[in-house]
């Protein structure tokens, strides 16, 4: 079973989180639900590396606001982790498990609705912040981009409903490809992710292909085990593609150029 987790000072989070609970029983801090399980966290979830200490489940979904410096409207998700320093928690050097499956099924979930969301961007981000640590699939699923949109609630309640459909039908499997180029949003990933036959993996964005090295991408590939193909943004790898094709030159993964 999954668990749901939304900051309790998180507009978004707390508003999906809110309407996702209105039938579920409250048992002892958490939400029990036929299909997920859902908390509310008093401490922000970026930060929320701490929670295999209190809670067992195969994997975590966070529910989340979505800030763009752009202003773009965008409805989001995204694997977490850090490919080098911690500003926005999680460890340094560290990524999460991605949870590729569940990702895939959500995103095409959200662009098949997308008439209820004309205005909005949908689109994955590369990975990025915090919780880094923990040791099952873990998502986050946001809203963008500004606090008009976060205190929305009748567009909250829209995305959310969207989410509990995901989450309690099966989800398909797919074959899994981990990402290396391209932008924070990766147009080609995205359009990978909805047309495709690709679930994502951990995305590494051309920026952070600078902090590759041999710990990097050993750590990168571990916490990927599921993935058997590589997809290179090939014009989005900038002065690092060679280093990184050596790097690949290495496994048994198959490469795939976008």
């Amino acid at each position: 079973m999954e668990l749901l987790i939304a900051y309790h000072d998180d507009p978004a989070g707390y508003n999906m989180a809110k309407f996702l609970s209105k039938d579920m029983e409250l048992e002892n801090g958490i939400f029990r639900g036929k299909f997920y399980d859902l908390i509310i966290i008093p401490t922000p979830a970026i930060s929320a590396d701490w929670l295999e200490q209190k809670y067992d489940y195969d994997g975590f979904v966070f529910l989340s606001k979505h800030a763009a410096e752009s202003g773009v409207l965008a409805l989001t998700c995204h694997s977490t982790g850090n490919f080098s320093e911690a500003k926005f928690g999680g460890n340094p050097r560290q990524v999460a498990i991605p949870h590729p499956d569940l990702q895939k099924k959500y995103l095409q979930t959200l662009k098949e609705n997308q008439s209820k969301f004309p205005e909005f961007q949908v689109t994955i981000e590369a990975t990025h912040h915090g919780p880094t640590a923990l040791t099952k699939p873990t998502i986050f699923i946001e809203i963008g981009t500004t606090e008009k949109q976060w205190t929305d609630v009748s567009l909250c309640n829209s995305v959310a409903s969207l989410v509990h459909q995901v989450m309690i039908n099966p989800v398909d499997e797919n074959p899994v490809a981990i990402c290396f180029g391209g932008t924070h949003y990766p147009s080609k990933f995205t359009h990978e992710l909805l047309e495709g036959k690709y679930a994502l993996g951990t995305v590494v964005p051309k920026h952070a292909l600078d902090s590759l090295d041999d710990k990097l991408f050993s750590h990168i590939l571990s916490q990927n085990k599921m993935a058997k193909t590589a997809l290179l943004d090939w014009s989005g790898l900038g002065s690092n593609k060679q280093k990184l094709l050596d790097f690949l030159e290495s496994t048994e993964l198959e490469v795939i150029k976008v």
